[in-house]
């Protein structure tokens, strides 16, 4: 019974020390990514707008998010870098896929989890009263 109430203490406190340390690992990472940004870097903010890093300073960062519309930013809104169509066609082909075999496949999966076909020739769904 003496034993109880600090395994209980200790039983709260690991848990907490362990999500402490993994939020700290990952605000580091977030923010060497922001301090590691570049002209020309695809970005995604934390309120999900997507632009083109057009301009940087110490604090903000020039947002290009339609063509000829900059608007300027606090760096610490940037959440991810996304990677050009070019890198993920590249590193696609270097894997051996195609794209058009991804997207055709995941249309078709889309289409049979929807209870479509992709069969241009397959009859159309018949709905009938019981």
């Amino acid at each position: 019974m003496e034993l109880l109430f600090p395994l209980l203490i200790l039983a709260l406190l690991v848990p907490m020390f362990m999500g402490i340390r993994r939020q700290k690992k990952e605000m580091a990472k977030v923010s060497e990514l922001q301090q590691s940004l570049s002209v020309g870097d695809r970005v995604i903010t934390t309120a999900g707008l997507h632009g083109l890093v057009d301009d940087l300073t110490d604090d903000t960062v020039d947002l290009e998010i339609a063509p000829g519309i900059i608007t300027t930013w606090s760096r610490v809104v940037v959440r991810e870098v996304v990677a050009d169509e070019d890198e993920t066609d590249e590193l696609a082909e270097t894997a051996g896929i195609d794209h058009d075999e991804t997207v055709d496949a995941g249309a078709r999966v889309d289409a049979l989890e929807n209870g479509r076909t992709t069969d241009p020739d397959a009859a159309a769904p018949r709905l009938t009263k019981d």
